[in-house]
């Protein structure tokens, strides 16, 4: 225990040595040293019982503040946001972002394809509500277990398809 403090002691002087300093940004507050009933030291820029302040050569707290009054905020234009690009942006002429839109649609299209086949087949499968039981689902609960999950599986489904839907609806 008596070397874990003595290396903390020393990590402290090392790091108000380094605040004292460092000329390139000074602290905001004061620096407290704290020491707890266990005898650990602690530097933190909060006060507490058993801190105290740090003179810390060449280190001049800020003055207070006073505050300053907020400036009203203009409510911005509901106008179009500003599309400003940088030049060093890669372009794309107008030819190769129509084949790639098009490759796009057409890759939505065939997850749209198969999301609808398989929303089909589980509509087949759920039957109304009434799924053929299966051999295992001796017990009722796992039937309505296993009914609930068909549930929730179709309508991740039909959630999917509306998904799909936007986004072949918001391409160019």
């Amino acid at each position: 225990m008596g070397k874990t403090i003595t290396v903390i002691r020393r990590f402290g002087a090392v790091l108000a040595a380094g605040l004292a300093l460092h000329n390139g940004a000074q602290a905001q507050s004061v620096v407290y040293k704290c020491v707890d009933e266990q005898g650990r030291v602690e530097f933190t820029d909060t006060s507490r019982r058993g801190c105290k302040a740090l003179d810390l050569p060449g280190y001049a707290p800020p003055p207070p503040r006073a505050s300053a009054p907020i400036p009203a905020v203009r409510p911005s234009s509901p106008g179009p946001a500003s599309s400003v690009t940088p030049a060093s942006f890669p372009r794309v002429d107008t030819a190769q972002q129509r084949a790639r839109d098009d490759e796009r649609r057409e890759i939505l299209n065939d997850e749209l394809r198969l999301e609808q086949k398989k929303l089909a087949d589980l509509r087949r499968d759920f039957n109304n509500g009434e799924p053929e039981r299966q051999g295992n689902e001796r017990n009722y609960a796992k039937y309505q277990e296993r009914v609930a999950g068909m549930r929730d599986e179709i309508g991740r489904t039909e959630r999917n398809i509306e998904a799909l839907q936007r986004e072949i609806a918001n391409i160019r």
